[in-house]
């Protein structure tokens, strides 16, 4: 098979929680451990940071990254889903992984996958942990992909654990508390293994230092370390100010990531960056604060308030549950435009009425869906929408529906892309 066709095996024939949802989900570690037995235990040949959470695991996973880099470290990066190209799930120092490694991969274990079939996601991790090895890779920043316990990431032991934060999302499968869901992902917590925990509520702390207490892991909660005094927008760069609680000292960092929301995702981000230092790593404050003004450049982050054209301005958001979009729509507050202009597409498996309720009455809407099985029809989502008091016009593709905003919209409109990961994904730019 060239590369073309193997991902096209890999796709069809392999279960795939983007396409089908919960049918994917494989509530066990058995078919992960089974593919890196066969591969001979990558995930036991090079050093890791794991890192769980509903929102914000993305851009924490991606700074970090950057972090590791900017020191010299060869490090790899395993997030998920992709947005436009398969590879981007696997990258070593912002650079994708080969298609030729990607068709001899699955061509050396496709007798395997006939054997056990694995889902989609379980290849992926495994294939993602034979890389880093071949790249004899320093460290390895990985991203959970759904939940914690019980996610094929969870058979690494990582040089550190990191939680962002608990929000509601994929309850049909973590649970319908709070409570439950971070369980889930206190999951990833590891015995004597230090634990950063990015935001709590009263409702999640006591679970975390629970699980932590079983596990004899250090815990530090980063919301009790450090905070945000104040931030602004310069030169197209998020300026935060930031003091730490026990001294007062106050620092200014400046973000290539320019979403209000990446002042939480800091705090998370610093904590991490401290206590990797105090293990040894070289993540001081200088390449700290160097490393987070260019994340997008050194690690090929996209989709997180990501402005692709002005005059309307036009901006991509991978915000898809009730926290994600509350946190567009807070920093929709915060900008100055005439009208507002929302794109957007839903799969079928969210919160989707309370999502919708959320946003703005007064904006102009553009229903659509990604091409997935699991997206929500635009015609019934425009009909769900409306009954919230959102009124605009359904389309079948991403594009004909961002074609007509642009038709619709001024110059000194805003035209805003959200709901989805896999949405965005296909929006050609």
């Amino acid at each position: 098979m060239d590369y073309a066709q193997t991902l096209d095996y890999i796709f069809a024939k392999l279960p795939m929680y983007s396409r089908i949802g919960a049918a994917a989900y494989k509530a066990d570690l058995d078919n992960t451990i089974k593919l890196c037995e066969a591969l001979g235990d990558p995930q036991k040949k090079f050093k890791s940071i794991h890192i769980a959470g509903t929102n914000g695991k993305g851009s924490v996973s991606h700074a970090l990254a950057a972090i590791l880099q900017t020191a010299g470290y060869k490090t790899g990066l395993y997030t998920s889903p992709h947005l436009k190209d398969f590879r981007e799930r696997i990258k070593v120092n912002g650079m994708m992984c080969e298609e030729d490694f990607v068709v001899d991969f699955v061509e050396r274990i496709k007798p395997l996958i006939e054997e056990i079939e694995p889902s989609f996601f379980e290849i992926t991790v495994a294939m993602a942990f034979e890389y880093f090895v071949s790249q004899k890779v320093d460290i390895a920043v990985i991203e959970v992909g759904l939940g914690g316990r019980l996610d094929s990431t969870n058979i690494i032991t990582p040089e550190l654990s990191i939680i962002t934060n608990i929000g509601w999302d994929h309850m049909n499968l973590l649970g319908d508390t709070l409570e439950k869901i971070a369980f889930e992902k206190a999951g990833i917590i590891k015995e004597n293994i230090p634990a950063v925990i990015g935001e709590t509520m009263k409702e999640t702390k006591p679970v975390f230092e629970k699980m932590a207490s079983e596990k004899n892991a250090p815990i530090f909660f980063a919301q009790e370390k450090r905070y945000v005094t104040d931030w602004n927008y310069e030169h197209h760069q998020l300026q935060v100010n930031v003091a730490d609680i026990k001294t007062d000292s106050r620092e200014i960092y400046k973000l290539d990531l320019t979403g209000i929301y990446q002042t939480k995702n800091l705090i998370t981000i610093l904590e991490a960056a401290y206590q990797l230092h105090l293990q040894g790593w070289n993540a001081d404050e200088k390449i700290v604060a160097s490393a987070l003004q260019h994340v997008k450049r050194l690690t090929g982050l996209h989709g997180r308030w990501e402005i692709i054209q002005e005059n309307p301005a036009v901006i991509l958001d991978v915000g898809h549950n009730e926290d994600g979009v509350k946190q567009i729509v807070e920093q929709l507050e915060l900008m100055t435009f005439n009208n507002l202009h929302i794109v957007i597409g839903m799969v079928k498996d969210k919160a989707i009425n309370k999502v919708l309720s959320l946003l703005p009455q007064t904006a102009n809407y553009y229903f659509t869906k990604a091409q997935i099985p699991r997206a929500m029809n635009e015609n019934e989502l425009a009909e769900t929408a409306a009954a919230v008091g959102l009124q605009g016009k359904p389309f079948s593709e991403v594009n004909e529906a961002l074609t007509a905003a642009k038709q619709n919209a001024h110059k000194d409109d805003l035209i805003l892309v959200c709901g989805s990961v896999f949405l965005v994904g296909e929006v050609n730019y």
